[in-house]
């Protein structure tokens, strides 16, 4: 059995895209603000952990919760593809939908879900497992959160590297790929019913 690298990239980067790690390094630097170096460490661990594990229920499970609830692949692409469509807009427009909840004492929640394991990640998640069985689309999703966790991990010394400018810039872009990439969805989707 030999490993198709075609899959794997266009896995990784259809993950990288929608999870975005340099768009939620801002929110990370945010909520952690007020945290010893350390204490943002321990959240960054926490945070991915509870991501792999939500994303790994989706990657075993994903196509039997939908069998299960009778949702044809097609509707959940076409209806993936929109979700994908408004965040990559929010991220391009830089729209924030507020949120007056107060994560100082656990920022475990806002980080690991809906930001890097949300309903995007499990969308893609679902779909990626059609098309190409589950251990690519796992593959690719354990490297995309080494990268996010990294990109955690070392939050204040990328920020110092990159400005605050250089991340808007970074996360504006992924925001531009993933409206293409949402797009190019709903588009396969409507190709394959036909």
């Amino acid at each position: 059995m030999t490993f198709d690298y075609t899959a794997f990239m266009h896995a990784f980067v259809t993950l990288l895209v929608i999870m975005d790690p340099f768009g939620g390094l801002p929110v990370f630097m945010t909520l952690t603000k007020d945290y010893s170096e350390e204490r943002a460490k321990r959240s960054a661990h926490r945070a991915t952990r509870v991501s792999f594990i939500l994303l790994t229920i989706f990657v075993f499970v994903g196509e039997g919760i939908l069998e299960f609830f009778g949702i044809s692949m097609f509707s959940f692409q076409v209806g993936g593809g929109l979700i994908l469509l408004l965040l990559g807009l929010l991220y391009v427009l830089d729209i924030t939908l507020s949120d007056d909840k107060d994560y100082s004492k656990d920022i475990v929640i806002p980080m690991a879900t809906p930001l890097i394991a949300g309903p995007g990640a499990i969308t893609a998640i679902i779909i990626l497992v059609s098309k190409y069985g589950y251990w690519i689309p796992l593959l690719a999703m354990l490297v995309n959160l080494f990268i996010f966790w990294v990109a955690m991990y070392y939050a204040r010394y990328i920020k110092k590297g990159l400005g605050e400018q250089g991340l808007e810039i970074m996360s504006r872009v992924m925001g531009l790929l993933l409206v293409a990439l949402a797009i190019e969805m709903i588009r396969s989707a409507w190709v394959e019913l036909l």
